[in-house]
Parts: C-alpha cells; structure tokens; sequence
C-alpha cells in the first residue's frame, strides 16, 4: 500500500533556483531568502550544481561530487539551508549530474580510475542522439595526449563522460546519493537521463546488460536510504520512448519525468491561439505508473527548446516568439523568458501560469518566474535565462494585489486546495471554439473544471455539465453559459448542489 507522504511529489509545487544567482551571497543568503519560498507555497526547492567547478558549463562541470564551491559557501551553510527549508515544509532536491565530469576531477587523471571513462582508439560514429552543442564541438570524441587515446563527451569537451557500465562508477554514484540523503536531501532531479544510460553503446566492450536495471537500483536505493526519495528525470525523448524510464509500466525507476512533449505543444498552441496542439500532446500523453508523475513546466535552466516539433511547426513558434536569430539557440530553441517571449501582456501571462498549476502533473517553476524575470540577450547561450534573482521587483511585488507574485500565489493556494488536479483523472472537454482549452479533473467524487482562452478575442463558452459551478478563485456562483475574455482563464468547482 502506498503510503501518501511517501508520494508528496504528486502534489508537489517544485521551485527550480541557482544558488549563485538566487543570491549574491550564497547559500547564507539562499536561506535569508527561504522565507520568500514560502510565503509563495512551494513545498520543493530544486537545487542547481553548486559543487565545486572550473565554471565553464555554469556548475555542470563538476570536480568534486562531496563539496560545496567555496564561492557559495561550506558544507555546514548547505545544511542550514537545507534544515531552514525543512522547518517551513518544505523538502529539497539537487541535480544529480553523473553522466560526466570536469576533466578537472581527478579521477580523470588517475590512471587507476581509467576505466571509469569511456574510451576508443579511435573517434567512433556520433550516434543518432547528434552533437548536444552544434555551435562549440564537431564531433562527440576527444583525444588524450595523456592517454593517447579518445574520450566520449556527450556535451562539451571538457565534460567526458563516466562509464556509468563499470560496477565500481556505478557504486560511487550510489555514495555520492547516499551521502547528500545524510544531509538532508530528499531526492534528486537526474541529469541527462538517457545519456546516462545510452552512452556505453559507444564501444562493444563496455555495455550494461539492461540499462534501465541501473535506474531500478537506484530508485531501490533511495526507498532504502529514504522511503520519501523522488527521481525527476530529465528525459527528452517522444512519450513512447520516455515511458520506459518509468519502469516499462512497473514504476520502479524514475519517480516523475519533465513533459517536453507537452511543453512544446502549448508553445505551438500559444502561437497559433488554439488549443489543438495541446489537447492532441494531451490525448496522446500515456499514463504513468500509479506511482509515477508527469513533470509539467513553462521553462526550465535551458533554452526552451522545441526539438520534438517538427520543423515547420517549431518555425511557427519561432516566428511568434523568437523572430530574431539571437533569440535562438542551436536551431532547436528559444533562449527567452515567457514575459518577453509574450511581448510583457500580461493577461497571457496569467493564462499560461494558470494552465501550467491546472494541468494534470507536477508543476514546476524556474526561479524568477514568479515575479515575471526576463531574459539578458547580451549573455552567451543558455546563461540569458539564469541572470540574478531581481529581489527589488519581489519586493515591490509583494504588497501589490495586482502583481504577478500575488497571482502565483493564489494559484498556488487553489491548486493546493484541489487535489482532483493531482491525483485525480481528467478528460479534455469540447465547448466548441478550438480557441478554448478546457478540462476537467475527477478524484473521489470531487471535480475541478479548468478553461483556458488561448485568443486574443472574447469568446463565448458553454459548459456541458450537470451541477453547480463555483469559481474556485473566488468563491463566486457561476453560469454553466459564461464568457470568456481575450486571455481569460476560470477554474470551477463542481457539486451536485
């Protein structure tokens, strides 16, 4: 029996921040701060690198797994944070990034620990999974003058990958989980997940039998170490493909999974101002294991990218919301923040923050999203989204019952309040204008109906139910016939009387 503390995650509002730049001091300054997450409801912060690193992939080169960067503090300011977090209820996770290190870490120069890389006598093919960063590496293998042989790098050249097949990699892993859990963690977001995994196919000699038992060992693990534990795995891949990473429908591998797919169908939907995209990502989207989740976010740390549409659909969104070539990146995504991508309209902003926490799955936020952070194009690459928390605007934001930080919070407080939208099941509803998205979600005899106007036009709806309406933000009595305004988004509870 699944106990439901053991699966607070379904529910779960998850807050994605960078140490380094949530605050200019730190981990300190991270939990000076922690009263800020939660007077907005989150009841997860997700943590990005903050090992020690050379800094030159933002934290994701990391040379040691056992640290803190001394530039954002000790262990014991790591710990604070953490029992700071726990005080409020709030739980904490951090990036698990294993598929590669620095070639800093020392374990790259010790001839001892060679076989904890994957190497080739000569460059291998490149694979179907393609070059990560078109724009900085040419080929996916590097050679070692000190080894005098190449190096797999999934991702830059200066990140080669471990050799996550060698049982002796595969048990450092499990410390380096083991030792973070002591200190408070409560699981982790896996980086890079079918890399991960897939990379060993790069030489005949160096494979694991089925790679996903190394995923079943490590959910295991953490159940063990903590019944609590989640795995949120970053699995780019078509929905066929990345429910195999939940356990080939046992649910014994990674606890939730980020919906790319569905992401990038509400982009397309956003650019066309219909909800088809969306609605067919929805009906197509399998569902979980009974205790798995869906990830659903509007951006993350990365560009947005639209990889999984094909090409002249992602143009479509392209053209909408990144015209110009610097807002691009790798010909794949965007390197913008949803107010500019939305030209600052912020009835669009509403509307796409009020899907987000209404959509079945767990919502995710990226820092700065709350108080509407954009983008610094003068940045290279990635780094335009991850600029400095603006805690000027947070301030001026709090008190204002208009703000966007006032809006999160409400929708925050209405999600947390309707737990048919987490666990329960739910079915698109037809109100007969495309520009409408509406669903509804049923748990235990209760229903929340959720409408979304994707137009720029007003947009009258009908919906086809038997009971009474309440308005879920605000209390008030509602007509199954109403109007919706350009941008407009009601969530209605349902009851018999």
């Amino acid at each position: 029996m699944i106990r439901t503390s053991d699966v607070w995650w379904k529910n779960a509002v998850l807050y994605c921040l960078d140490v380094e730049t949530f605050s200019d001091k730190g981990f300190r300054g991270c939990t000076e701060r922690i009263d800020h997450l939660h007077a907005l409801g989150v009841t997860c912060v997700w943590l990005m690198p903050f090992y020690p690193t050379p800094e030159r992939d933002d934290g994701y080169d990391i040379t040691d797994f056992y640290a803190v960067d001394p530039r954002l503090g000790s262990l014991g300011d790591f710990v604070e944070f953490v029992r700071s977090a726990r005080d409020r209820g709030m739980r904490v996770i951090a990036d698990l990034v294993v598929n590669h290190t620095s070639d800093q870490h020392p374990w790259f120069h010790d001839p001892t620990k060679r076989d904890w890389y994957v190497w080739a006598d000569e460059p291998q093919t490149d694979g179907p999974q393609g070059i990560t960063f078109p724009d900085k590496e040419n080929s996916l293998w590097e050679y070692s003058e000190e080894v005098g042989k190449y190096y797999l790098h999934r991702f830059y050249k200066h990140q080669p990958d471990l050799n996550v097949s060698n049982p002796e990699v595969r048990d450092e892993i499990a410390r380096i989980m083991g030792f973070w859990m002591e200190l408070g963690l409560s699981g982790f977001r896996v980086d890079a997940v079918p890399f991960l995994l897939e990379h060993n196919d790069a030489t005949d000699a160096m494979s694991l039998p089925n790679p996903h038992d190394y995923l079943t060992d490590l959910r295991a693990f953490i159940n063990r170490r903590n019944g609590e534990g989640v795995l949120l795995g970053e699995v780019n891949l078509p929905y066929k493909d990345t429910m195999a990473y939940y356990g080939q429908g046992v649910g014994d591998e990674l606890t939730m999974c980020f919906d790319f797919v569905g992401m990038q169908a509400m982009y397309l939907a956003l650019a066309r101002q219909s909800s088809g995209p969306l609605v067919k990502a929805l009906q197509e989207r399998p569902q979980p294991p009974r205790d798995g989740h869906w990830a659903t976010f509007v951006r993350n740390h990365d560009e947005l990218t639209l990889d999984k549409l094909p090409e002249d659909e992602r143009q479509e969104v392209f053209d909408a919301f990144g015209p110009d070539p610097s807002m691009q990146l790798y010909g794949r995504g965007l390197r913008r923040r949803l107010p500019s991508t939305l030209n600052d309209d912020y009835r669009r902003i509403r509307m796409v923050y009020s899907l987000l926490f209404s959509l079945p799955g767990t919502p995710v936020l990226f820092y700065g999203e709350e108080i509407g952070l954009v983008e610094d194009l003068s940045l290279e690459g990635r780094l335009a989204v991850r600029v400095p928390m603006d805690w000027e605007a947070a301030g001026r934001q709090r008190h204002s019952p208009d703000s966007l930080l006032t809006w999160m919070r409400r929708l925050i407080e209405s999600y947390r309040e309707c737990p048919e939208l987490a666990w329960g099941t739910y079915q698109v509803l037809d109100v007969g204008d495309p520009c409408v998205f509406a669903h509804r979600a049923d748990c235990d005899g209760g229903t929340v109906i959720a409408v979304h106007n994707f137009a720029d036009r007003a947009v009258p709806v009908e919906l086809k139910v038997k009971g009474v309406l309440t308005d879920v933000l605000t209390g008030d009595g509602c007509d199954a016939k109403l109007e919706l305004g350009p941008y407009d988004c009601r969530w209605f509870r349902l009851t018999d009387k």
